[in-house]
């Protein structure tokens, strides 16, 4: 099974339907990017949804949102437990597949795998940030 069957089976349990990107949280607005990545940018690759994080991320920021500030030190404190020189995609591939060796092309089942991990792990530290504010 390809990633975007992977994530269009997966979106049926999420209600996507056309609304208004504005009044969203960022966290609904990543849920609904989740859901069906490849709606958003093509094609599903754990390359091109970072990719899509990174731009989300920088323009976030430059509009005043936090963006995902704190992800990476969030990963650091409650996954990995250790110092990392890897910026937040790399601790991701870390936690999904620690037994990696960040050279060899990661396979279908491991992009899935990766992209189910950074769904949910960025899902939850949004989730925490939205309890804090």
């Amino acid at each position: 099974m390809g990633l975007d069957t992977h994530f269009a089976r997966r979106a049926q349990d999420v209600e996507l339907k056309p609304i208004d990107p504005n009044p969203l949280t960022e966290r609904e607005y990543l849920q609904q990017f989740a859901a069906r990545p490849g709606m958003f940018i093509g094609f599903t690759s754990v390359r091109g949804v970072t990719c899509f994080l990174d731009g989300y991320d920088y323009a976030a920021r430059r509009s005043g949102s936090p963006g995902l500030d704190g992800f990476r030190d969030w990963l650091l404190a409650n996954h990995l437990r250790r110092h990392s020189s890897f910026a937040w995609p790399g601790l991701v591939k870390q936690i999904a597949l620690p037994e990696w060796d960040f050279v060899t092309d990661l396979s279908p089942e491991q992009e899935i795998h990766t992209l189910e991990v950074l769904f949910d792990l960025l899902d939850r530290f949004l989730a925490e940030r939205e309890a804090v504010s």
